[in-house]
């Protein structure tokens, strides 16, 4: 049943219509005409609401795209925010635990802490422990002094002697000065496995040796120029090593003692001889050798050893630096530093220790090696002769020393 013929429908009919052509070139408002005006109304219609429905039906899709999306991202950030809750948790369990460790630790201690008598009988015994162990240096002082009656000190260098220019510009050469030894004895670089041996003074300086210098292989190379020979033995400092000490029996080359002088090795004894790490010494007291220690401020550390078996007697930390240093002797028991410059100038000594306390640098006057700009790779004292034995840049160099009472 069609819809009665008025309102919006017939004024759409109408103008639908109006598009109708007519035989006569008029309007068309019979009942004839009305099924075809309401036909393209409802196409039309219907049109528009297939294009409603497909926008609409667009409009869903990308609505339930949107949620997909949204909906993944939430899943994204909810395991993210599971894995960061597990990992809080995790952390509050172990600074829980560590927390409860700490009470007890705390706990511990508080039981353990000493009274405070306690505190004032340790303090005590240190105080006397302090006091014995500085009575007992005392007496080890006075044991070394009396045992060898030696009260000699340092005057001034009075001259040098120039013997001969031979091997390479480091090196080290020295009398053996145990008594009635008049026998020579060269180590020619910072790191061989040679050395020579000469049966005097006279013989090492004269340019044609008769007879020839003695080689010595040793059994190890050797470093630095801090090497000494006494009794008939060598002492050096083993190649490759930290602080390995050698005594070998010159007279058949075999080692029968070594040892590992404790805190040495680490830094060079004299800044101004970087390959040397241990310079060993001999006076009237015995021997030495003498290292730099890190831990001391790179001072000088000065250490007697039992010539024998190469133990160690006793350790002195000086006040003497290695910087700007090139070289040591020892004179009763008093270490002698001299200083120059990197450049080569006029060697000075500068600082000295005296281990009996008698002789303070403070109040000691700077000591002048005669007018020679140069340096020295070693130096070495011989007690017997009061000369120092030095390696001057290659040349093998005597300076006469002068003694004076030690007051």
């Amino acid at each position: 049943m069609l819809p009665p013929f008025g309102g919006p429908l017939r004024d759409a009919v109408k103008d639908d219509a109006t598009m109708i052509p007519h035989q006569s070139h008029q309007r068309c408002y019979t009942t004839e005409c009305r099924p075809k005006g309401i036909k393209k109304y409802l196409e039309r219609r219907l049109t528009q609401m297939e294009e409603r429905l497909s926008q609409c039906e667009q409009n869903t899709v990308s609505i339930m795209q949107k949620t997909y999306d949204l909906s993944s991202g939430m899943r994204g950030h909810l395991s993210t925010f599971n894995v960061m809750r597990s990992e809080v948790k995790n952390q509050l369990e172990s600074i829980s635990a560590r927390v409860n460790r700490v009470e007890q630790e705390v706990e511990y201690l508080e039981n353990k802490m000493p009274t405070h008598s306690d505190i004032e009988m340790e303090e005590a015994l240190l105080e006397q422990q302090i006091k014995a162990a500085e009575l007992d240096q005392l007496k080890r002082k006075a044991k070394i002094r009396m045992e060898n009656d030696c009260n000699s000190a340092l005057g001034q260098i009075k001259s040098l002697k120039i013997i001969k220019k031979m091997g390479d510009t480091s090196g080290s050469w020295f009398k053996d000065p145990s008594n009635g030894s008049i026998k020579i004895y060269m180590m020619s670089g910072i790191r061989n496995n040679t050395l020579l041996e000469y049966e005097s003074l006279q013989s090492f300086s004269e340019k044609t040796i008769t007879p020839p210098a003695k080689v010595v292989q040793l059994p190890f190379p050797w470093q630095g120029t801090g090497h000494m020979v006494y009794n008939g033995f060598l002492y050096y400092h083993k190649a490759d090593t930290l602080n390995q000490i050698l005594k070998v029996d010159l007279s058949n080359g075999s080692v029968v003692d070594s040892t590992l002088l404790p805190g040495a090795g680490r830094l060079p004894v004299y800044s101004l001889n970087p390959n040397t790490y241990l310079d060993l010494a001999v006076d009237e007291l015995g021997l030495w050798v003498i290292h730099a220690d890190p831990e001391y401020g790179g001072n000088l550390v000065l250490t007697k050893l039992d010539k024998g078996n190469l133990a160690v007697e006793y350790i002195w930390d000086t006040q003497c630096k290695s910087h700007d240093a090139e070289g040591a002797f020892i004179i009763c028991g008093t270490l002698y530093v001299v200083f120059n410059t990197r450049y080569g100038g006029r060697s000075t000594v500068q600082c000295l220790y005296d281990i009996h306390d008698t002789i303070h640098s403070a109040e000691s006057p700077v000591v002048f090696f005669p007018k020679r700009y140069t340096s020295h790779s070693s130096i070495h004292y011989h007690p017997g002769d009061k000369q120092l034995y030095a390696w001057d840049d290659g040349y093998q160099t005597i300076y006469t020393v002068e003694t004076q009472i030690a007051e």
